[in-house]
């Protein structure tokens, strides 16, 4: 007899968890303004550090990896701490939820980069998705060439908002490389090996550009050292979840699922830092959202053929 899942839905509910715990480790990095982005990356680093070195000891995987697989994994911590630092930086310089969207623009990425490096068939649909994702991206920029000086509703200065949104796009670029990375090394590398080179890159790789822009320093209160600490540990078991979610269920229901990340981000802007997006910012959700659920389902179609 066919063996009935333990509990239906359960990578649905990891998955939901996970966009959670994601969302409160961003509301956080937004929280620490008077400490850089990328010192909170060393940050989380050395937090996430201590947990999985006892998870390798434990799961005896090594520390290396496989001889064939080394490259892809040094090339997955570069890209996706680099990534990390580009998302608070973001989280920084705009609004939460206008980041967070732009950010989940990553699945047309995705979908570009695996055409590219992994021979992936990218159709028109592909393309008008990419096109659909791009007209997002731009009602919540509001480029002045496109709507004038319509950007009296921003608090902080327009070239301020751009930085954001280019270290947005960055990330969203770089976490889809990650993804085509992690993709091509299939299951032959332990998650808790890919998350070790993810750590282990980027700390020396945050000290470095800290020292370059001398913007290190150890934060003033209390609080802020409780949400460094958070922001680790939340965006670990985000991480981890979102991982488990992807072995009991198929990718399409997860990556859906994965917008709950834009909701929480909104809620979270409305109800902490008092700041209702604008009709601009919505509509642009909703092109971003629509795009990458619409590339996600195609990809589901394809693979389930």
């Amino acid at each position: 007899a066919k063996k009935k899942a333990p509990c239906p839905g359960l990578g649905l509910f990891y998955t939901l968890l996970s966009a959670f715990l994601f969302s409160v480790a961003s509301l956080f990095v937004k929280k620490v303004q008077d400490i850089h982005a990328v010192e909170i990356s060393a940050f989380r680093c050395v937090f996430q550090m201590l947990v999985i070195i006892p998870c390798l000891i434990y799961r005896k995987t090594g520390f290396l990896g496989p001889k064939g697989q080394r490259v892809f994994l040094i090339l997955r911590g570069v890209f996706g701490s680099t990534a990390m630092i580009l998302i608070y930086y973001a989280y920084q310089m705009m609004p939460l939820a206008d980041a967070t969207v732009i950010a989940f623009s990553c699945p047309v990425f995705t979908s570009i980069f695996a055409w590219i490096f992994l021979k992936e068939k990218y159709s028109l649909w592909d393309a008008f998705f990419t096109l659909f994702a791009i007209t997002g991206v731009i009602l919540i920029v509001k480029p002045p060439f496109l709507f004038g000086s319509g950007t009296s509703g921003m608090n902080e200065g327009y070239s301020v908002h751009l930085k954001g949104t280019f270290a947005a796009i960055g990330h969203a670029m770089l976490a889809a490389m990650t993804l085509v990375i992690l993709r091509k090394m299939g299951k032959s590398v332990d998650y808790f090996l890919s998350i070790w080179y993810y750590v282990i890159l980027g700390l020396p790789e945050s000290i470095i550009i800290l020292f370059i822009i001398g913007e290190w320093s150890l934060p003033y209160c209390g609080l802020d050292r409780l949400f460094l600490i958070l922001i680790g540990l939340f965006g670990l078991g985000g991480q981890i979840l979102i991982t488990k979610a992807l072995q009991v269920e198929k990718a399409g229901p997860v990556a859906l699922m994965k917008t709950m990340d834009i909701v929480f981000a909104f809620i979270f802007q409305i109800a902490f830092f008092n700041r209702v997006p604008t009709w601009w910012t919505v509509g642009g959700a909703l092109c971003v959202v629509a795009s990458s659920t619409g590339a996600t389902i195609r990809k589901w179609v394809q693979s389930s053929k």
